[in-house]
């Protein structure tokens, strides 16, 4: 089994619609050093960015360009931006505030 580390809340569990989700292709990556995606899904700004291994790449800071074809800049934490290009990526939704509070309480 693949260990996932710190992205064991971004799983779906059963039932749940939350997890990964498609963001899009990297088309290039800008002059100030974000990556651009052509977005198939739009995620929140915040969001965590993932490659295909569940390794963290960047967080969505940018939704930008027409509605109907969107683009989403991901400022990197990541080294070597020029191997993501033409590689798609993914949204790791973080949990709410209100939910780890309640996650926090419980215990």
């Amino acid at each position: 089994m693949r260990s996932v580390g710190k992205f064991w809340h971004v799983l779906p569990r059963r039932g749940d619609s939350s997890g990964l989700q498609r963001i899009g292709c990297v088309v290039h990556i800008s002059s100030n050093g974000n990556m651009i995606l052509k977005a198939d899904n739009v995620p929140r700004i915040g969001d965590q960015a993932v490659d295909e291994s569940l390794k963290a790449v960047g967080m969505v800071f940018d939704v930008f360009g027409p509605v109907a074809n969107p683009y989403v800049a991901v400022r990197p934490s990541v080294d070597e931006l020029s191997s993501y290009v033409q590689r798609v990526l993914y949204a790791a939704n973080a949990p709410s505030k209100q939910r780890m509070r309640k996650r926090r309480r419980r215990r």
